[in-house]
């Protein structure tokens, strides 16, 4: 991986998410994007077996569009098409009318893209399984938990590294879930 692709990315990311903290803290975005990213890293240094320059990008620039005024083009124009479809497919769609079928439409998505996208949405979920903030009903915790379990079902064959992950954060996280 080049250095200058990971920090152009980052830039745009810290630029486009500089407002936005992680939900339930005090914490700069970029320590939830980053992390993701860490943990792509963390997958291809286990096992090369994927584009670890599309996969990095994807991980840092993967709420842009769901989480900021970034537009598709804008994205398609400063990291080209791969990038901006990725990115998009990581997106999820609003027009649905619930949680399960956003989730259900999204993992249907990434089932489409390259191994990477699946990649970058185990990374997510593993960096999100922290302690819940406070203000999250225990259905919401439930829900959250229930619906790690899924992602780590439905892209079971995108890295094995990660699947392993996120089970033990699944696992970790049941303390909270039940």
């Amino acid at each position: 991986m080049t250095q200058e692709i990971y920090q152009e990315a980052i830039k745009f990311a810290a630029e486009k998410h500089q407002y936005q903290t992680v939900p339930g803290t005090e914490s700069s975005y970029l320590w939830h994007i980053s992390n993701v990213a860490m943990e792509i890293m963390m997958a291809h240094q286990i096992k090369s077996n994927f584009d670890l320059n599309y996969a990095v990008q994807l991980a840092l620039l993967h709420d842009t569009l769901e989480d900021t005024d970034t537009e598709y083009l804008e994205l398609e124009d400063k990291f080209g098409v791969e990038v901006a479809q990725g990115v998009k497919v990581l997106t999820k769609n609003n027009n649905l009318t619930s949680k399960k079928e956003r989730m259900l439409d999204s993992l249907k998505r990434i089932n489409e893209m390259p191994k990477e996208v699946g990649a970058v949405k185990l990374a997510d979920r593993i960096t999100n399984l922290q302690k819940p903030p406070r203000n999250w009903t225990k259905e919401k915790i439930q829900y959250y938990w229930d619906e790690a379990k899924l992602i780590n079902q439905t892209l079971q064959d995108k890295n094995e590294y990660l699947n392993k992950r996120l089970d033990n954060k699944i696992a970790e996280y049941e303390v909270y879930a039940k």
